[in-house]
């Protein structure tokens, strides 16, 4: 996809949303000039990536790139996600007339553009009246596809439609950060949208401080580790940060000291990741019993035991990776903590991913104390005692 993002980018298109392989759009004849093309995604020219010799090629023409680039681009909106429908069609820019025109087509517009999940579908010129041909009408999508020109829908040709009759839509902002490739969503290989674009995190430099930040922005509790090296395996993109220095109270990861380039001296073995935690089990036998201790509002802090039961001790277990519940313990059985006790009572079902996601009493309205701090104990454990 890196190679392709440089093709769009040096055809003066839009950003790249596929690279078909295995000549897609058909054989072409005659010399192959580049064979193992490696961009990283941000050069000016293909001429600029790291390739084989020009020329110098072990492939036949079954074997041609190709490239889709975006054709589909928001204008006149309140934010880079939200706007005008725009399409190109013969080098040309129009709009899309809203007849048919629904939130099935918004998400694949959405997701075309590089943006969250759609909000809403607009018509009427909602984001102003656009100029030049209206492309398209009567788009019909099932919300599924990838690009906006597979949905089935009737061209300039087929329609009367004016630009009083534009479509719009509204998509939800894509966060700054996310970790991908863990095994929860708060564990993984951290990745920064810029430039509309995912792209990774170098690891020189990186460190707890660093990670505390994206835990906090993520809203994961607090940063157990910073593993390096590609840990949660290599990404993909560019690699957009290195040298990141945070002090570890910036509220996200664009607020730290950083490089926003793509370093020569990087590759994608060298990727930062973090692990976060916002809850641990404590003065145990082992790491899948004990104590359940929430971290909220940058502390941590006791759960009561009213209303404990077994659904909730499973959320707990899962999260930590332990496997399910085995008993579900009140009365601080694994020793009095200290700090806030935060819910009073939770009523998870027992499928959440974490407790953050089930149903409780408002945080801190209680009248509990310590002596009644709620206890797990995870099959890891049970398993474990007989292993040994």
């Amino acid at each position: 996809m890196e190679d392709a993002m440089v093709v769009c980018r040096q055809l003066g298109c839009l950003r790249a949303i596929a690279a078909p392989r295995g000549a897609h759009f058909g054989e072409g004849t005659g010399q192959i000039w580049l064979d193992e093309v490696e961009c990283k995604g941000t050069e000016s020219s293909l001429s600029q990536c790291p390739a084989n010799p020009w020329g110098k090629e072990n492939c036949n023409h079954g074997e041609d790139a190709g490239v889709i680039c975006s054709e589909v681009k928001l204008v006149n909106g309140p934010t880079p996600c939200a706007g005008r429908v725009e399409v190109l069609r013969n080098q040309e820019w129009g709009t899309v007339c809203e007849n048919g025109w629904d939130i099935n087509e918004a998400h694949v517009v959405c997701r075309e553009v590089g943006c969250g999940d759609a909000i809403a579908a607009s018509g009427g010129a909602q984001f102003g009246q656009g100029s030049g041909p209206t492309w398209i009408d009567e788009v019909t999508c099932t919300g599924s596809e990838d690009y906006l020109s597979k949905c089935p829908a009737k061209t300039l040709a087929e329609h009367r439609c004016d630009h009083s009759k534009d479509a719009g839509v509204e998509c939800s902002e894509v966060p700054e950060v996310r970790l991908e490739n863990g095994p929860n969503r708060c564990s993984g290989r951290v990745e920064i949208f810029h430039n509309r674009l995912w792209g990774t995190v170098c690891d020189d430099d990186w460190d707890l401080e660093d990670a505390k930040v994206v835990c906090r922005y993520l809203g994961c509790g607090a940063a157990l580790s910073a593993p390096r090296g590609a840990h949660f395996g290599a990404g993909s993109g560019p690699i957009w940060l290195d040298g990141v220095n945070c002090t570890g109270t910036e509220k996200s990861i664009s607020k730290c000291n950083a490089n926003y380039q793509v370093k020569s001296d990087c590759s994608h073995i060298k990727e930062a990741g973090v692990v976060c935690r916002e809850v641990r089990l404590m003065n145990g036998s082992d790491r899948c019993s004990g104590r359940v201790e929430l971290y909220r509002n940058e502390q941590w802090g006791t759960i009561c035991d009213d209303g404990w039961d077994l659904q909730d001790a499973q959320v707990v277990c899962q999260a930590m990776n332990c496997g399910n519940a085995l008993s579900a313990l009140g009365g601080a059985h694994y020793g009095q903590g200290s700090g806030t006790i935060w819910p009073k009572r939770l009523n998870c079902m027992g499928n959440e991913r974490f407790l953050k996601e089930c149903p409780k009493s408002p945080w801190e309205e209680h009248s509990c104390d310590h002596k009644r701090d709620a206890s797990v104990e995870c099959s890891s454990t049970f398993i474990l005692c007989h292993v040994i």
